[in-house]
């Protein structure tokens, strides 16, 4: 796992062509059939040689969720370990590696009805109000949060309104979905962030090089998309949407597609470093490829 533009698929064929791995891909923007260019998925020679899971699986027109990716992914896992192979996930989505590693709990969806009564009360009666009513139906909830955490407050409240049980006892429901697989997580972290810069700089310019207007141009005729599709949110499409659309001026989408592919890669990083903290290899360091895989070999003796 890690942050884009940090080397991910190249060293995952690498383990491939050495050790006894399937290649699963871990990637919310490479499930979209024909988004090719902008989601940088692996050429046909590339999945020729080693196959990926899990990309190119639904149309642009369509959402993909965690909980979706965490049933494919296990019945995928579970193909390749039966043939006595071992699956190896590679892909920066973070929420998709949390969602496997530890569950998913079933939570309401939002619902805009309780979260407008919600902000009412909290105008007429102050957001600590509030946290002392979460207080009384979910503490543990209540606890870590500040009385003036209006986002999470609205969210514990909600949930509790809408399904009767506390938000603390959902999480602790979900967290009881982990698997029997024994993971061992390595993150790919830059030492130098300067130089992730200039890779994300370099890779966005080769995008467009490519072809990334015309494949957006290719999509909006093949499909019957709009902009608040999942799909058309995604890094670089989305500023080429807004090109196409008028809302952006051409001379500004190289900078503003980089600096959107920044902001992807800072929480890919804050993602990695607070809550999935796998064993980190220095993603720009000349012997990253080895140390991984002394780590895999380590894993498969």
């Amino acid at each position: 796992m890690g942050p884009t533009a940090s080397g991910k698929t190249a060293l995952a064929m690498a383990l491939a062509r050495r050790f006894p791995v399937e290649l699963i891909s871990v990637d919310s923007a490479q499930v979209f059939c024909d988004m090719n260019i902008g989601t940088a998925k692996p050429d046909a020679a590339t999945l020729t040689e080693c196959p990926h899971r899990l990309i190119d699986l639904i149309p642009p027109t369509e959402a993909y969720s965690a909980a979706r990716f965490r049933a494919d992914a296990l019945a995928a896992m579970a193909e390749i370990s039966a043939r006595g192979r071992v699956p190896l996930l590679v892909g920066g989505t973070m929420l998709y590696f949390k969602a496997l590693l530890d569950g998913l709990a079933e939570l309401p969806q939002a619902d805009p009805a309780t979260r407008a009564v919600i902000d009412r009360e909290a105008a007429s009666r102050g957001w600590p109000a509030l946290h002392a009513e979460l207080a009384e139906v979910d503490p543990t909830t209540a606890a870590r949060l500040q009385c003036t955490d209006a986002q999470r407050i609205q969210r514990a409240l909600e949930v509790f309104r809408l399904s009767g049980r506390p938000l603390s006892a959902l999480l602790a429901a979900g967290e009881k979905q982990r698997t029997a697989y024994r993971f061992t997580a390595i993150g790919l972290l830059p030492s130098d962030r300067v130089v992730l810069h200039q890779r994300i700089a370099e890779r966005f310019a080769a995008m467009l090089a490519a072809g990334l207007e015309a494949e957006v141009a290719m999509l909006r005729a093949r499909y019957p998309l709009h902009a608040a599709l999942p799909s058309m949110r995604c890094v670089g499409y989305r500023q080429v949407w807004e090109v196409q659309d008028g809302l952006l001026p051409r001379r500004e989408l190289h900078d503003r597609g980089i600096f959107a592919t920044r902001q992807l890669a800072k929480r890919q990083i804050t993602w990695l470093r607070n809550t999935l903290r796998p064993q980190i290899v220095d993603c720009l360091a000349a012997n990253a490829d080895e140390r991984v895989a002394q780590l895999l070999g380590d894993i498969l003796r």
